[in-house]
């Protein structure tokens, strides 16, 4: 751990350096998760050419090594330094309904670099923001990854114990933020959705809490115009009453808005992720 600390008191044009070689190694020797990024961009972009999708996966791994230094970093970075290559935009629609007493939900994809968007986030939100994860396997990373996020206070709540813990802080007001393109596990509802040109598999956790509890839910579009430096927008998605709301609304609103950020933005979606890997005439107790 002290390791990583020290490495992250590097100036980050230097941990850049690492992240470059790291591109070398794993895109043109290793061979990192080609098969998988290479198919998932084939069927999310058949317009395009082979050279267009051959631009993007490149891209999409410098994002994707450059993402690891700047995960270091934010070990020790300041948040001076971090709201100068952070800009979250309509920080106010979550700020004003959580000043109401409310409760908001803030549904987001796999972007780069989600990472130091929740820590600035939290840098604004504080306490007020509580950020569902999934748990890293490895104790020793885990432990590293909670160090970083919690670095500005916030909460940080594993998804298995979600369920409980919010109904133990129901009436506290906050923002609630949930990665919502994830692979359901077996135990989660399952909705089926054309997603990039495929079927796929969502787990509707988000739209069922805001529409049984009434939440108003916002969504996290990003920009990355120069190395090092992001743009996250907020915006209303979806707010109650729902009354007369179609069923799947809000997860069919984030699958269109997630969509729509990946065409603008195709390098900084998670293409190494098997999302697909699960086909619609699937066994269910076999995804894991």
């Amino acid at each position: 751990m002290i390791f990583f600390k020290l490495i992250s008191y590097l100036p980050l044009s230097i941990l850049y350096i690492f992240s470059d070689i790291l591109y070398l190694i794993g895109y043109y020797i290793v061979g990192y998760r080609k098969k998988v990024i290479k198919e998932n961009l084939k069927y999310a972009f058949p317009e395009k050419t082979e050279i267009e999708r051959l631009k993007i996966e490149r891209e999409f791994f410098r994002n994707l090594t450059d993402s690891f230094a700047e995960t270091f970093k934010m070990y020790t970075i300041s948040k001076k330094e971090l709201a100068k290559r952070v800009q979250i935009e309509n920080v106010n629609i979550p700020l004003e309904l959580i000043k109401k007493g409310e409760v908001v939900v803030g549904m987001t994809g796999h972007f780069f670099n989600w990472e130091m968007h929740l820590l600035q986030m939290m840098g604004n939100i504080s306490t007020q923001c509580e950020v569902v994860y999934l748990k890293v396997n490895s104790p020793f990373f885990e432990k590293l990854m909670k160090n970083i996020r919690g670095r500005f206070g916030g909460m940080l709540v594993e998804r298995a114990s979600f369920q409980r813990e919010y109904l133990r802080n129901r009436e506290v007001p906050r923002l609630i933020v949930l990665a919502a393109d994830q692979r359901p596990t077996k135990a989660e509802i399952r909705y089926w959705a054309p997603f990039m040109n495929r079927e796929t598999i969502f787990f509707e956790g988000a739209e069922k809490l805001a529409k049984r509890f009434g939440h108003t839910v916002i969504y996290s579009d990003v920009r990355k115009p120069k190395r090092g430096h992001y743009i996250f927008t907020y915006s209303l998605m979806d707010n109650p009453p729902y009354d007369q709301a179609a069923e799947h609304s809000i997860t069919d609103e984030f699958i269109r808005r997630t969509e729509h950020t990946i065409r603008h933005s195709p390098s900084l979606y998670l293409w190494s992720h098997n999302r697909w890997k699960v086909s619609r005439e699937f066994n269910p107790d076999k995804i894991d």
